[in-house]
């Protein structure tokens, strides 16, 4: 099993929201994109990172969103798509969708919208 698997989602939120502000991105809008991911609501995403709750806990409460398979691109040197542990897949697809958000892609972009 991976350490991150292990590590709270609120520990790195913290440096995700980091990131995205840098890149005069907002709070707001890593929350979008992590409800967007994870199905949660921002009621829901809120207690996971109050609860501390793991990755591995996270990921198995959400209902990953259906388009989570067009997430493609590297993080990390490695290549999405080719993830094949199923957790570290979400794990790495979350990465993603904070690293667009930073380089300033569009929201519809990030988010698949057709």
């Amino acid at each position: 099993m991976s350490r991150v698997f292990g590590m709270s989602v609120a520990s790195v939120y913290v440096h995700y929201v980091n990131k995205a502000e840098k890149k005069g991105r907002t709070q707001a809008e890593v929350d979008e994109v992590i409800r967007w991911l994870t199905g949660f609501d921002q009621h829901e995403l809120q207690a996971h990172l109050d609860d501390e709750t793991t990755f591995e806990d996270f990921f198995e409460a959400a209902r990953l969103n259906p388009h989570a398979d067009l997430i493609k691109g590297v993080v990390c040197k490695v290549r999405v798509e080719n993830v094949e542990d199923p957790l570290m897949k979400k794990i790495r697809y979350l990465d993603l969708l904070v690293d667009e958000l930073a380089r300033g892609k569009a929201m519809a972009k990030i988010l698949r919208t057709p």
